[in-house]
């Protein structure tokens, strides 16, 4: 089921990524799907501010240690919460707050709903799924987020031959843009890097990570080895690779004076992260193994035991897909009170 819902899913990103050829690292305004021009300003709502620096609220220790116990549910296995880990810097959103986002890239209305829909009428949805969430945790304010497929896995090899299309910086922009049509959202960057490496790609997103409502994903499944082309099989990370990238984020947040980073990494299957044990933490980064499978909930419910629970490493995230968990009976998306029986709660919530 797993292999079977990592096939579909990887020739429908690969089909619509196909069109990225040529397009990618484009310094000319062009107009996307989702309605925006890149490069031109979009108004701002009522909600909006201007960027500030951020004010970085000391931690509150005692408060850290009863949230990561709440996110434990109750486990007694040892698992849960996580030893050892040591408490973030200053202006840490997890685990106090919960952060709900959208997914998606602006060049497709297929790869998620940041795309698919206007930006107002896509902050609305967004909103409403806060609400939700608001209502079924009170204790737990949310943090609404945008994460955007900065880098995306390709049909076609490019000019370099990497399978992988750069987005320009103009759409970058556009989502920053975007989210702050609402007040105090972040923004995630996400990065798959087919035939290509996370040590080629991430500088390139340095300038943006170094803002302090910025925020990393990387994507394993497009984590390609030996050649294989994206889409054939599913792509892994190891811990080293893993470690590159915090600790990459950790010298930035140091240099810059920032709040920690949260750095989310997808996963369905065991072999997509190896050697787990060896993930190092930081006060400086905050990590959340995010489970991104598809399906009916008893899947994802097993997903999320096998390879979030079974291999803990700080915080853990979950996928909920608008039409690929509709498929199969009962044919409905998961609830956030469903959600929150799982061990460990989610601290991030994303929607595709």
């Amino acid at each position: 089921m797993i292999k079977t819902n990592f096939l579909i899913k990887s020739i429908a990103i690969l089909a619509f990524s196909s069109i990225f050829t040529n397009c990618s690292e484009s310094n000319s305004k062009t107009e996307n799907k989702s309605g925006v021009k890149t490069g031109e300003a979009i108004s701002k709502d009522s909600e909006a501010e201007e960027d500030a620096s951020p004010k970085l609220e000391p931690i509150d220790t005692a408060l850290y240690n009863q949230k990561i116990k709440e996110l434990a549910n109750g486990d007694t296995t040892g698992k849960w919460p996580v030893k050892n880990q040591p408490y973030p810097l200053p202006g840490a959103i997890l685990p106090y707050k919960r952060v709900v986002t959208y997914y998606g890239n602006l060049y497709s209305k297929k790869m998620g709903a940041l795309g698919e829909y206007a930006p107002k009428e896509m902050l609305n949805m967004l909103y409403a799924e806060v609400r939700k969430w608001e209502k079924v945790d009170p204790k737990t304010p949310v943090q609404p987020a945008l994460h955007y497929i900065a880098v995306v896995a390709a049909g076609d090899p490019g000019k370099d031959g990497k399978y992988r299309n750069r987005m320009p910086d103009k759409h970058i922009d556009s989502v920053l843009t975007i989210s702050r049509m609402k007040k105090d959202m972040i923004v995630f960057l996400d990065i798959q890097v087919a035939l290509s490496t996370i040590q080629d790609e991430l500088p390139r997103l340095e300038k943006y990570l170094k803002m302090p409502n910025v925020h990393l994903g990387i994507d394993p499944e497009f984590s390609m080895k030996g050649g294989v082309l994206p889409g054939r099989k599913i792509g892994t990370y190891d811990a080293s690779e893993i470690n590159y990238v915090s600790d990459y984020l950790a010298k930035l947040v140091k240099a810059n004076n920032l709040p920690p980073k949260i750095f989310v990494i997808h996963r369905f299957t065991k072999k997509m992260v190896t050697n787990y044990q060896k993930i190092k933490l930081r006060p400086e980064v905050q990590v959340v193994m995010h489970m991104d499978g598809w399906g009916e909930p008893e899947l994802k419910k097993g997903t999320h035991r096998h390879f979030i629970y079974s291999e803990p490493v700080q915080f853990a995230g979950f996928k909920l897909f608008y039409k690929n968990d509709l498929k199969k009976a009962p044919n409905r998306l998961m609830t956030p009170e469903e959600l929150m029986k799982l061990k460990p709660i989610p601290s991030y919530i994303q929607y595709q």
